[in-house]
């Protein structure tokens, strides 16, 4: 929870407006189109060759049979040069096969859903924030006026040390949550997809704030007696971009090690990580953050391509804690009283914005149709060459994606996500809906956002997804997805029961 890096639209200072993400239209660093270009360029080769191969299978069809029999008489008489030829051919093909990155396919995944007792309307929340007695009078008010303007619904969920009065966080209680969030998210998606537990090579857990020893990977392997050989990682400390990241790790291992199965498990333990005073910074997770997460299976077994879901394309991470500003916006650390809590700088959005845009130039040229890239590229080189203030051109990402998975992390970033990528209220619709639904479960929202898609029938067949989340650090970090058929909703889905109330209209 307290690695989130969205703040909501409220800030500290009651009368200061709240800071917006960099405007896009701002100085682009050429650095991040050449990342970009790089990775243009290492395709090249085989761009190149498709020309070649069309010229040569039209000429082929135009051959009659004195061709044919001419070519042949020809091939005899350089027998040694044919036979170099088709060995060469050979060894380059398998040399190719055996070194080129494997397809890694997301079979299918879940997202928890808490039981209802667990949900906390407005009023229970003040009301049980009143009575614990922690917090004074201006920092209730606070919270309230976090609430209303935050874009959460009155069906979010906290854990159950949560609700008692006094709430009553502890060891025990953090991990039990922990455990009904993973093993819930993990028997469904068990029984979705029919998968033996000890069929998985790989798994990789991420959880910000709350790692308990032995880790929560070793909970899973105890709970399900995952075979011995696994391979697992525990990644902490890394915010709401950390499911991108644990994709990405996994995505790394399939490509080692050869036809296995990879879980990742996304989850932040609210228990534990709740703050009970009163210096306003650190008081905002305690309004936007609320029980959820998601397991995800991942295969590298071509077998598995008739009945995945997507195809993983591309994972661009961009991480900016070399600055100083950056590094501090997201903090854990204790108030004057001696409470722990996590604390958000004012500077926080300014620094997202940087990172986002550092992202999505970097991930342009890997997705945009050719002729947005060089309309970018012809304007970026125009104002360097000129050294004018023309704005430059901002590429059209709809052209490259279908769906957007935003971070619901806050009503701001989404609103400026929106205005500056020039998106949609139906593209960041899953976003908003997942935030007023299920509050920031971090970095598992992006799942729950998928999985409203999903849910209302929009996934076809060669859809592009862009899952996009901020984390502490700084980072910003994106995965793109590819449906490999039309995704119907799923049994499990979340969404289930209650997809045909939404979109609902927010007012703030």
């Amino acid at each position: 929870m307290a690695t989130a890096s969205h703040p909501p639209s409220a800030t500290v200072d009651h009368h200061q407006p709240p800071p917006m993400l960099t405007d896009f239209q701002a100085t682009v660093k050429l650095k991040y189109v050449k990342l970009g270009y790089h990775y243009l360029i290492t395709h090249l080769l085989t761009l190149s060759l498709l020309p070649l191969i069309a010229i040569t299978a039209v000429h082929a069809t135009q051959l009659n049979l004195d061709d044919v029999n001419n070519l042949y008489a020809h091939l005899q008489y350089h027998l040694f040069a044919v036979i170099g030829v088709i060995c060469s051919a050979v060894i380059g093909f398998t040399t190719y096969r055996l070194t080129r990155p494997r397809p890694v396919y997301l079979v299918d995944y879940s997202c928890y859903r808490p039981p209802d007792h667990l949900k906390v309307k407005y009023q229970v929340f003040m009301e049980h924030s009143r009575l614990h007695g922690a917090f004074n009078e201006s920092s209730l008010e606070f919270q309230r006026k976090i609430l209303e303007r935050s874009g959460l619904g009155e069906e979010t969920y906290l854990p159950a040390a949560l609700h008692e009065i006094p709430a009553a966080p502890s060891m025990a209680a953090a991990r039990e949550e922990a455990e009904e969030v993973m093993f819930g998210a993990l028997d469904n998606l068990f029984k979705s997809t029919g998968i033996n537990p000890k069929d998985i090579g790989i798994l990789v857990v991420n959880c910000s704030l709350f790692n308990p020893t032995p880790s929560l990977s070793s909970m899973i392997v105890n709970r399900y007696k995952l075979r011995g050989n696994i391979r697992t990682f525990n990644l902490s400390g890394m915010g709401c971009s950390a499911g991108v990241i644990a994709v990405d790790l996994a995505k790394d291992m399939l490509q080692v090690h050869r036809n296995t199965y990879a879980v990742v498990v996304s989850t932040e333990n609210i228990t534990q990580n709740w703050y009970f005073g009163n210096k306003k910074s650190m008081l905002i997770p305690n309004c936007l953050f609320r029980v959820g997460g998601a397991a995800v299976l991942l295969s590298n077994k071509s077998a598995d391509k008739r009945r995945a879901k997507y195809k993983l394309l591309h994972v661009v991470r961009t991480h900016c804690g070399s600055d100083d500003t950056a590094f501090n916006c997201v903090y854990q650390e204790q108030d004057a009283a001696g409470k722990t809590g996590v604390s958000l700088s004012k500077d926080l959005m300014a620094i997202a914005g940087g990172a986002l845009k550092a992202n999505i130039t970097t991930l342009g040229p890997l997705v945009l149709p050719i002729s947005e890239q060089l309309l970018f590229f012809a304007t970026l080189i125009a104002r360097k060459l000129a050294n004018t203030k023309m704005k430059p051109y901002i590429p059209d990402f709809k052209l490259a994606f279908d769906h957007f998975c935003i971070h619901a992390g806050g009503r701001a970033v989404i609103d400026e996500m929106e205005k500056n990528l020039q998106l949609t209220a139906e593209h960041v619709e899953p976003s908003r809906m997942t935030l007023n639904r299920f509050g920031n479960t971090s970095s598992s929202s992006i799942w729950y956002e998928l999985a409203y898609t999903e849910a209302k029938g929009r996934m076809r067949k060669g859809n592009r997804v862009w899952q996009i989340a901020f984390g502490s650090g700084l980072k910003c970090n994106s995965a793109v997805w590819e449906a490999v058929r039309t995704v119907k909703p799923a049994a499990n889905n979340p969404w289930e029961d209650c997809i045909h109330k939404y979109p609902v209209e927010i007012v703030f």
